[in-house]
């Protein structure tokens, strides 16, 4: 499905970064070593490597993450890229500053096992960003899933996250302006939380 998603012309959500990602990042350290999960097209981790960071996108889509390499060239950074099914990517414990997750919808059993290894994975003092639609989500016609069990719930989230200092947890509506496919108000989850130490 992602393949053929990102096979059309163009990009599917926009070259332009989540909104919620750029009002986070000053948040980041300085060049800091940030894990971008489903990351398709790479908007995302472009923005973030044009700050100076050094990115990772993961994604399961070779489509995306060729259209992700392309837009790097195209505003002349680098970000390295693995194609990688998130179910079983393993994240090396203490090895990322920052980790991302923006519109990362997986099966629940999925998200709940990352999301433990995105704590592990954290440094400390480490920055977990997260923006996904909320199970809300299924009542508008704007983008996401549009399988209930898709969607997020922030009380799940905040017990999956829960060796993380939260500093933002929320569940909001916003417009979203993000290619042919988030177009908007959106019912959204948002978090920020930091690895204690």
């Amino acid at each position: 499905m992602w393949n053929q998603r990102y096979s059309e012309p163009g990009f599917a959500y926009g070259t332009a970064p989540n909104d919620f990602l750029v009002a986070s990042t000053p948040l980041l350290r300085p060049e800091s070593e940030v894990l971008c999960l489903g990351e398709g097209e790479g908007r995302n981790a472009v923005y973030l490597a044009s700050l100076g960071h050094r990115v990772t996108a993961v994604d399961a889509s070779a489509v995306g993450l060729e259209k992700a390499r392309t837009l790097a060239r195209e505003h002349s950074v680098s970000i390295e890229t693995i194609e990688a099914d998130l179910g079983n990517y393993i994240i090396k414990p203490q090895s990322f500053q920052a980790i991302v997750s923006i519109f990362c919808h997986l099966p629940s059993i999925i998200q709940t096992k990352l999301h433990q290894r995105v704590c592990e994975g954290l440094t400390p003092g480490g920055v977990f960003i997260l923006e996904g639609y909320a199970k809300r989500q299924i009542e508008l016609d704007t983008g996401g899933p549009r399988k209930i069990e898709m969607l997020m719930d922030l009380e799940e989230l905040k017990e999956e996250l829960s060796q993380l200092e939260l500093t933002h947890a929320l569940e909001t509506e916003r417009n979203i302006r993000e290619g042919n496919y988030h177009n908007g108000i959106g019912a959204v989850v948002q978090i920020v939380g930091s690895r204690p130490g």
